[in-house]
C-alpha cells in the first residue's frame, strides 16, 4: 500500500479527539518532506521523528513541531545549572601544588565515574556545554568528607574520593579530596555552607 493510501485510510478510521500516540517504529516518513527538513539543516533522525510526530502531514508542521522541541528543551536546560565541586581535606596541610594535583585527579575520577551511567554522562555533556563551572572549597578533616560524601550519595548525586598514592607529602591512603556532580541546587544542599579555599 503507498503512503498517501494508508495516510489517507489511518485518517478515515479514527476521529481526531481519539488520535493514538505515532507508532514510531513501524511508519515510513515521506522522503519529499524528509528531503526539505535536511535543507533547514534539520539532523536526519530528528526530522524523521518530527514527520512521525506530525503524521507526515507536511514539512512545515514537522519543522514547526522540531524547533518548538528544540526551543522548549532549550528553556529547561537553562533552568538547570550543573556544577563539580572538589572539598579538600585541610587537615593535611598540603602544599599548593600538592592540592592542585589532588584535585586534578578528582576531577578526572569523577569524570570517569560519570561515564558509567546515562543519566549520568548526560549531566557531564550538559554541564561541559554549560561552561563546566567548578568549584573547589574547604573541608575540615576526612571525617567531614566522607560524611559530604554519604549525603551526596542519599540524593543521588555521583562522588569521587580521591585516596593518595603516599610518594610525597602525605602517608599512603590519606583521603585528599571529595568530588561531587551535580544539579547545582541539588550540589549546594551538601556543600553550600562550606568556604570556598
Amino acid at each position: 500500500m503507498s503512503w498517501e493510501n494508508e495516510k489517507l485510510r489511518s485518517t478515515q478510521a479514527m476521529e481526531p479527539s481519539e488520535e493514538p500516540a505515532p507508532d514510531l517504529g513501524s511508519q515510513e516518513v515521506n522522503p519529499i518532506y524528509l528531503q526539505q527538513l535536511r535543507e533547514l539543516d534539520i539532523p536526519e533522525e530528528a526530522a524523521k521523528q518530527a514527520l512521525l510526530h506530525t503524521r507526515n502531514v507536511s514539512a512545515e508542521e514537522a519543522a514547526m513541531y522540531y524547533f518548538n522541541k528544540l526551543e522548549n528543551e532549550d528553556e529547561v536546560d537553562e533552568d538547570q545549572m550543573f556544577k563539580m565541586v572538589f572539598v579538600v581535606n585541610m587537615e593535611l596541610s598540603m602544599g599548593v601544588g600538592k592540592v592542585a594535583a589532588q584535585v586534578g585527579h578528582a576531577a578526572v575520577g569523577l569524570y570517569q565515574a560519570l561515564q558509567e551511567k546515562n543519566s549520568w554522562r548526560e549531566m557531564a555533556w550538559k554541564w561541559d556545554h554549560a561552561g563546566a563551572k567548578k568549584v573547589v572549597l574547604q573541608g575540615t578533616n576526612v571525617a567531614h568528607l566522607l560524611e559530604l560524601q554519604a549525603l551526596a550519595m542519599s540524593l543521588s548525586l555521583p562522588t569521587y574520593l580521591v585516596q593518595d598514592a603516599g610518594r610525597t607529602e602525605v602517608e599512603a591512603g590519606s583521603r585528599t579530596v571529595l568530588a561531587i556532580m551535580g544539579e547545582e541546587e541539588m550540589v549546594n544542599n551538601v556543600t553550600g555552607s562550606l568556604k570556598l579555599l
